[in-house]
């Protein structure tokens, strides 16, 4: 009789863990247009942050250098902390416990191992405030355009390491910006429910290049992007993209932010996400396969 009520008991907690990971939640994509003010894109960031908890989001995520977009390149060494210590890390630690949120820290310089670098870093927080991943952005931009000069190797140290983090709403993938491009490097996360991108794209590429390839990335790994940019004039006279937007593993957008300071929120099926691989498992039909190195 015992083994029949535990066996009852253990296909009973079995069916709840099916029913909770089959629930739906919201996620939210931050955008902003920092400045130079480390403090005025912290309160910015926070207003935000603010507003997509209130929609009900459980999951935040804020855009590429969302602390400080500076007057030079080099703007950024001024600021960079060291992991586990600042005053960039300690609001997200903050706000992500006050609000019970995960949130995704975009991306904040840290300190490098060479003097005159810093390294572009993700880092993510749970609920309770306690960072739970680190990614440093690998892929570094470099562009001669016209009048648009960009190399992030002369200030940026690059990172090495592919990063995904389990999490309450599944496995999430980070990549900033310029990873973008790179599609063998969403392959290496391997089983990613949602990918996350922060991101700064400039005007330029980003009119032509920013949603084919966000779209893109979504279809071939039949996963969720939550996608956020900065997008709008900056005090340095640079002008990014915006175009901060969430989309399913079907390639549909579910929202989208064009322009400006703002929150765009949606809805994560996962029984919808498992749907589509079971109808097109295209993810089990890959025949080449490659490592990141």
């Amino acid at each position: 009789m015992k083994e029949l009520e535990m066996q009852d008991s253990n296909g009973t907690q079995q069916l709840d863990a099916a029913k909770k990971q089959a629930k739906t939640f919201k996620v939210a994509a931050v955008q902003m247009a920092s400045g130079p003010n480390v403090l005025a894109n912290l309160g910015e960031a926070r207003r935000l942050i603010e507003r997509a908890a209130d929609q009900g989001a459980r999951l935040v995520v804020l855009p590429e250098y969302f602390s400080i977009m500076g007057l030079n390149d080099t703007d950024k060494l001024a600021v960079r902390e060291q992991p586990g210590n600042g005053v960039t890390q300690s609001f997200m630690s903050k706000i992500a416990r006050e609000h019970k949120i995960w949130l995704v820290g975009g991306s904040i310089p840290l300190v490098a191992n060479k003097p005159d670098k810093i390294r572009n870093a993700c880092l993510v927080y749970d609920d309770k405030g306690e960072q739970v991943a680190r990614y440093d952005k690998i892929h570094l931009f470099n562009l001669e355009l016209g009048n648009e000069h960009y190399d992030e190797g002369l200030t940026i140290e690059p990172g090495k390491q592919v990063v995904v983090v389990d999490s309450p709403f599944g496995r999430i993938g980070l990549a900033i910006c310029y990873d973008l491009r790179f599609p063998e490097l969403f392959r290496a996360m391997h089983d990613v429910n949602i990918i996350v991108l922060p991101s700064a794209f400039t005007e330029t590429t980003g009119r032509m290049h920013w949603e084919v390839l966000v779209r893109a990335r979504a279809i071939e790994n039949l996963a969720y992007v939550v996608a956020a940019g900065q997008g709008g004039y900056h005090i340095s006279g640079r002008e990014t993209h915006g175009n901060t937007m969430i989309v399913d593993p079907w390639g549909r957008v579910l929202d989208r932010l064009p322009r400006g300071s703002g929150v765009v929120v949606a809805e994560i099926d996962p029984s919808y996400l498992a749907s589509m691989r079971n109808s097109l498992p295209a993810l089990s039909h890959r025949t080449i396969t490659s490592s990141l190195k």
